[in-house]
């Protein structure tokens, strides 16, 4: 018996295993891309599973999605078990991610001003009877990336790690930073600590080549900017 004829079909696969059941159990982002395109294309050959079909076609594009989307029909038909209708739904569904990623406009916050950064994290800090210390991540134009929350505590304070900071900065190569926190006491006075992990934060900054742009001190409708102060170095 050859070896083709010893190859499973997708029917055979274990449920877990084949691709529209692994995506209603797993979600669709563990999937592998011969696994998506086997979706696709819905049937493999007698000897060999859409799977395998679908690795066969990535390899002929050197396992590159852009080669892929680049492929005519009559390149994707070379491939045993692409027919003409295989094809076309391939190429009907890169087409659709090309169009979606063309049209996507991100809407990012820009921070220009200490009072951007109070706008936009009032709805998050506003009211709360504890602290929390967040950092908001900027790209080179100061639009914000991604807000994070680094830590919560009591109504006298909470601990920020200098580390935590920047390790959330390098997972998505944030080019600044911006330290926010509130003080439920109504008081917009830095404290001792306040000060210290801002000179902290700012040292390891000229580290990482990452600039810290400012502090602020969340108190009711108040606020309090190192930036604005003067107290950024």
């Amino acid at each position: 018996m050859n070896d083709t004829s010893q190859r499973l079909t997708i029917k055979k696969l274990a449920e877990e295993d084949r691709p529209r059941e692994k995506m209603m159990l797993k979600g669709r982002h563990v999937l592998s891309d011969a696994e998506l395109i086997a979706i696709l294309i819905g049937s493999g050959t007698r000897n060999e599973s859409a799977i395998e079909v679908g690795r066969k076609l990535l390899i002929k594009a050197d396992n590159d999605l852009y080669k892929l989307s680049r492929m005519g029909i009559k390149e994707m038909k070379s491939v045993d078990g692409i027919g003409e209708a295989k094809a076309i739904t391939i190429i009907s569904a890169l087409e659709l991610g090309r169009r979606r990623k063309e049209r996507e406009k991100p809407n990012r916050d820009k921070i220009g001003q200490s009072k951007d950064v109070f706008d936009l994290m009032s709805p998050v800090l506003s009211d709360l009877s504890h602290e929390e210390f967040w950092v908001l991540l900027l790209d080179r134009a100061n639009h914000v990336l991604r807000k994070e929350q680094i830590s919560s505590g009591g109504v006298a304070g909470t601990v920020a790690d200098p580390k935590l900071i920047f390790k959330k900065a390098l997972d998505c190569l944030a080019s600044g930073v911006i330290l926010v926190h509130n003080h439920p006491s109504g008081n917009t006075t830095p404290s001792q600590a306040d000060m210290e992990i801002t000179r902290k934060v700012c040292e390891g900054g000229k580290l990482l080549d990452i600039a810290v742009l400012d502090h602020i001190i969340f108190a009711d409708d108040l606020y309090y900017s190192f930036a604005d102060e003067g107290m950024m170095k």
